[in-house]
């Protein structure tokens, strides 16, 4: 079984390079036994970086999700079953999208708290971050409003909590926050990681954070576009 020791480093900021074994290749991608990187999900890029072994390196490209994670490689046929190689994650962009993934918590928190406002998709992407939001009423939202909201938060700080939950504690807390996707998750699955950004938010989450909000700057609202009936496209760097 491989071990996703993503879930495990908190704060998500400066991945450690490590050491692993290759458990199975493929055409164009590698497994490793166990694995810090991060997989693409939750609207959070996945990591990239290297993998290298008795100094042949190749580069690797944006980690996926799967029953094992997925290791794209430009030169798998480099690498064999068993293989003892090392990993580089590339540590500035994990940091910039664990910076952004926490921001995302906390902006939609405070949409939710200001205006009843459900986040229904979003995406990190290179330099921005886009929140879709439903909204009870869509003509109450004002972006100066919740962006003074939220850059406040960023400044006085917060810290940002892990934990290790069951399904039924999840569920029956009256603070938490996003939870019709647990149906998605196998029943055999009972114990689910809990984000906290302790006054703000609690939310069922798999992503990397940072450990306390202070570490996030202010943000820029791009742009806010609608997305049809009750749904704003709210668009932040």
């Amino acid at each position: 079984m491989q071990e996703k020791l993503h879930l495990k480093q908190h704060p998500g900021i400066d991945p450690p390079s490590f050491t692993t074994k290759i458990s199975e290749v493929g055409d164009g991608v590698v497994y490793l036994e166990d694995s810090y990187c991060y997989p693409r999900g939750g609207g959070q890029p996945g990591d990239r970086g290297t993998i290298s072994k008795n100094g042949n390196i190749s580069k690797m490209n944006e980690v996926l999700p799967g029953e094992k994670i997925i290791h794209p490689v430009d030169n798998s046929d480099i690498f064999q079953k068993g293989d003892l190689v090392k990993c580089e994650i590339d540590r500035l962009w994990r940091n910039k999208n664990t910076v952004m993934h926490t921001a995302q918590h906390v902006f939609s928190a405070i949409a939710n708290d200001m205006y009843g406002a459900e986040t229904v998709g979003n995406q990190i992407s290179e330099n921005t971050t886009r929140i879709d939001l439903w909204f009870p009423d869509r003509d109450a939202f004002d972006s100066s409003d919740i962006l003074n909201q939220v850059n406040s938060i960023f400044k006085n700080g917060a810290d940002v909590l892990i934990h290790e939950w069951s399904r039924e504690e999840i569920l029956s807390h009256e603070n938490m926050r996003h939870t019709k996707f647990l149906d998605r998750i196998p029943a055999t699955v009972d114990v689910l990681r809990v984000v906290e950004i302790e006054g703000i938010d609690l939310c069922p989450c798999g992503g990397t954070h940072v450990s306390n909000v202070r570490e996030i700057p202010s943000i820029d609202i791009e742009s806010v576009r609608s997305k049809g009936s009750g749904k704003l496209r709210i668009t932040y760097s």
